[in-house]
């Protein structure tokens, strides 16, 4: 399996998390529905809503329990074969029933201030998820395309206008429009189950059309050996850390070490 991560850029661990995280996360989830933290990117969609958030495990000791101590840090430590790892951060991505609205094409380390190829995410499905309701779908092997596109938001009507413009960066590519020239894949998932993928693996999700199934996901970012802090230009400014310098490792209260074990 760790063949087929570095191979494919993305894989699929089955029942990975146990039902006590799940009933643990899917609580934390609607507390943060409820309450969201200062990051919150949700908006609404015909038909629905997208509830987005990040960094929420620094305002929940759920979420913070399974950041640091849960099963994704050593799911994550072995596929990029970490001796030691930092969490970056975590997200939330839940399309509510009938929140048609696609996850476009894109690769998020563009996105975040690190650098380096040991950058990983750890998806957890907290529902069944199918093509219906949000599946994610991966361009196999784009990870080493070695090619960077221009961060853009992904609310509806939103463009690249809230991201300084990268020169080094380019525009992403129209996959949607021509599927079949791409090596696209995929996988249902149930409960329990999680993606695995690398930081620079292109990827994206159709909306929820379903009218009674929830599609909740759960991702931590985590990053190892040979990742250093790098903001450069275009970046996410909520995943700037203060107090690092570029070439610093991200050992900080915002990014911790969680391997070795703290």
């Amino acid at each position: 399996m760790i063949e087929q991560y570095w191979a494919d850029g993305a894989i699929v661990v089955r029942d990975a998390v146990s039902v006590e995280w799940r009933e643990r996360l899917a609580a934390a989830i609607e507390r943060d529905i409820e309450n969201p933290g200062p990051f919150d990117h949700s908006y609404d969609v015909a038909g629905g809503r997208f509830h987005g958030n990040l960094r929420i495990w620094q305002n929940d000791d759920d979420f913070a329990e399974f950041c640091v101590r849960g099963p994704g840090v050593d799911i994550a430590r072995q596929f990029v074969r970490a001796s030691r790892m930092n969490l970056l951060y975590d997200q939330l991505f839940v399309k509510e029933p009938g929140a048609d609205h696609r996850t476009r094409w894109h690769n998020d380390q563009p996105y975040w201030p690190v650098s380096g190829r040991d950058v990983v995410s750890v998806w957890v499905a907290l529902d069944t998820t199918t093509a219906a309701n949000g599946r994610l779908e991966f361009v196999r092997g784009s990870h080493e395309w070695d090619r960077w596109f221009q961060p853009e938001a992904f609310g509806p009507n939103a463009g690249a206008s809230m991201y300084e413009q990268n020169p080094d960066y380019e525009t992403m590519l129209d996959i949607e429009s021509n599927r079949d020239d791409y090596d696209i894949i995929t996988w249902d998932v149930a409960p329990g189950d999680v993606y695995v993928f690398s930081a620079m693996t292109v990827h994206g999700a159709p909306g929820n059309t379903s009218s009674t199934n929830r599609r909740r996901g759960y991702t931590v970012r985590y990053c190892g050996d040979d990742v250093r802090y790098d903001p450069r230009m275009g970046i996410s400014t909520p995943v700037l850390v203060e107090g690092l310098a570029a070439g610093d490792l991200l050992d900080s209260a915002q990014c911790p070490l969680v391997f070795p074990a703290p």
